[in-house]
């Protein structure tokens, strides 16, 4: 995949492009279509942590990205479900670049534009989880995305959560350490069940969960029952979130699957597409490089 953006009109000469997830902030800094920075840091979004440390990181990311003066910043965002939710970040990253146009948009947006797609149906499965899409018309819809506390099924959390809830279950019916049980309790070094309540509820956090999905996808490789029924329901959750966004817009494509889990799972990719299959739509891309690389046809579109 190329990440250069010789092929696109109206790009400003130095841009900056933010993917701002649950778990990290990733920014690309653009001169005449190359890439001439490229950093990571801790989450900047105000949905995941508190004001304060977003603030810091967003410091430290363009810290690192040295003296680079972009005429345009467009960043990405999970959580940006409203204009004062887009305005307060724009506002944070505003203080970094005096003088520079600003842009937020949710970042579903960013997964279709990395496929080359100005339209159609995104479909984030990372840390949350959320679906996205726009038709011809430029009418769009969404699924999801609201947060782990309303929902978020399909997610890394979610799956994290539920193998602790079932870990737990067995335990309250005295039921033996499975191998489902064993693999998230050497992640989380504990030696017992019961330990997993306190560990929990006190100083763990999303990404922390979010990161132990591949627990549950190694005992769902082993044939761990309980395991693929999870990455199952992951699967007909996501499809769900696309076809409900689908019908909504009344198309049927392209989809395209991405984030951590989208594009890192093959068992959730054939699943995800089989679902799909189910309800008739089969027009499914698996993202193959990450959603940051769909910011320069953003700016150049200015979608």
């Amino acid at each position: 995949m190329n990440h250069n953006i010789r092929n696109l009109n109206n790009v400003p000469a130095c841009h900056v492009g933010l993917d701002i997830g649950g778990s990290k902030t990733r920014g690309i800094a653009w001169i005449d279509g190359e890439v001439v920075a490229d950093f990571s840091v801790g989450s900047t979004n105000v949905q995941n942590v508190s004001p304060e440390t977003a603030r810091a990181n967003m410091a430290e990311l363009f810290g690192l990205l040295g003296s680079i003066e972009p005429t345009e910043v467009l960043a990405g965002a999970g959580g940006v479900d409203t204009d004062d939710d887009a305005a307060a970040l724009r506002d944070l990253i505003a203080g970094f670049v005096p003088g520079a146009q600003v842009r937020v948009v949710h970042d579903t947006r960013l997964l279709l534009a990395a496929a080359g797609a100005t339209e159609g149906i995104a479909v984030i499965a990372g840390t949350g989880s959320a679906a996205w899409g726009v038709n011809a018309a430029g009418e769009q819809a969404r699924a999801g995305g609201w947060g782990y506390l309303l929902g978020d099924e399909g997610s890394g959390y979610w799956l994290g959560r539920e193998a602790v809830r079932y870990s737990l279950h067995r335990m309250d019916l005295g039921e033996p350490v499975d191998s489902l049980t064993a693999g998230l309790l050497d992640y989380c070094k504990l030696t017992d069940p019961q330990g997993l309540i306190a560990h929990f509820h006190q100083g763990t956090t999303r990404r922390y969960w979010a990161a132990a999905s591949p627990v549950i996808f190694a005992a769902a490789e082993q044939g761990h029952a309980h395991a693929l029924g999870l990455v199952d329901q992951v699967a007909k959750d996501l499809a769900a979130m696309a076809s409900q966004v689908a019908r909504q817009l009344s198309i049927a494509g392209p989809i395209v699957l991405g984030s951590g889990l989208g594009t890192n799972v093959p068992a959730l990719q054939v699943a995800f597409k089989a679902h799909l299959a189910a309800a008739g739509l089969d027009d499914v891309d698996v993202l193959d490089q990450d959603p940051i690389f769909g910011i320069p046809l953003l700016v150049a579109t200015r979608t």
